[in-house]
């Protein structure tokens, strides 16, 4: 019988997809996120890893598993796993993407609405001093509607919060390494810049890009004196796209406005002293995580599995 090891409690549909396939499954069930040493352990008999993006799986983990054939990862990015390594040795891995799209967009909308309004810093208001009675320009912030948002990187994902944001009235620019046709620009509605000019001329910026070697640090001390001062930034794509060390700089010299992070530089840490400033709101990678689309995750996996148990090909490999 074929074992599958779960770096992590996954939702039940992963684990019934399995077991409906007689196939062994063991799900680490520790407190906090698996260890280096734990996964070590439960590698070495393995012949399918399902794994978060919050475990690392790297050249040790991967030859620690002689029988391994296919690592499947449950989210869209795959910057976790030594994918090239895992390639030399004949073992695929997978993610899974697309899924996340709706749910991540509608994060980044709630995040560009609670900056602007001040939603969350209103909400830590009424706990502490509370409320002190309406006046004319108490608590001020401001309309999206006319606004400027720059989205950098513009897959499926960017391309859905520049269709959410276009329902509240803003105007949307994007810039990526590949631009779109302009066909395909007029059909969206949004107009292409370079980025330079997407860091002066935006008003909100949205990181909405993966994890590549060339965006480290994309956003850094530059581009924070580039960017205007009512200016806000919101990071929903990888947290080491941001410098957090000259972010909490720039905030806190007043470079710019306010920021908001789901993703984290040196995740799950988050730059000691960002969360002492009301100007920044911070969410625990909450992007995807919905009942919904956890669930398909779930389900693409748990399928992923099985087609390589049975000699098909798995769908969304990333090292082909």
């Amino acid at each position: 019988m074929s074992k599958v090891f779960l770096s992590a409690k996954l939702p039940v549909v992963t684990t019934q997809i399995l077991a409906d396939q007689y196939l062994d499954v063991v799900t680490y069930t520790g407190t906090g996120l698996i260890t280096q040493t734990e996964l070590l352990s439960q590698v070495r008999e393995i012949d399918y890893l399902i794994t978060p993006l919050s475990t690392q799986v790297d050249a040790a983990v991967i030859d620690a598993a002689p029988h391994l054939k296919l690592i499947a990862n449950f989210g869209a990015g795959f910057n976790n796993i030594d994918v090239a390594y895992a390639k030399t040795k004949g073992i695929q891995v997978t993610n899974t993407p697309a899924i996340s799209v709706n749910s991540v967009a509608e994060v980044t909308i709630g995040l560009l609405l609670a900056l602007s309004h001040r939603i969350v810093e209103g909400d830590q208001q009424m706990r502490a001093a509370g409320f002190p009675g309406w006046a004319p320009l108490y608590f001020l912030g401001h309309e999206l509607a006319g606004k400027t948002l720059g989205i950098v990187g513009f897959g499926h994902i960017g391309q859905a919060v520049a269709a959410k944001a276009q329902g509240l009235g803003v105007k949307v620019q994007y810039w990526q390494p590949h631009r779109l046709t302009p066909a395909a620009e007029r059909r969206l509605g949004v107009t292409y810049v370079p980025f330079a000019a997407l860091v002066a001329s935006s008003d909100f910026i949205s990181i909405n890009a993966p994890q590549t070697q060339e965006n480290h640090h994309q956003f850094a001390a530059a581009q924070f004196r580039q960017m205007k001062a009512t200016a806000y930034l919101i990071n929903v794509g990888r947290g080491p796209i941001v410098d957090e060390s000259a972010l909490l700089a720039a905030l806190q010299q007043q470079t710019i406005a306010g920021a908001a992070l789901d993703v984290y530089e040196h995740e799950p840490k988050v730059t000691a002293g960002l969360e002492k400033l009301t100007d920044v709101i911070l969410t625990p990678h909450i992007g995807n995580a919905t009942v919904e689309a956890r669930a398909l995750m779930g389900t693409i996996v748990a399928n992923n599995v099985i087609r390589v148990e049975e000699g098909q090909a798995a769908k969304f490999v990333v090292n082909a």
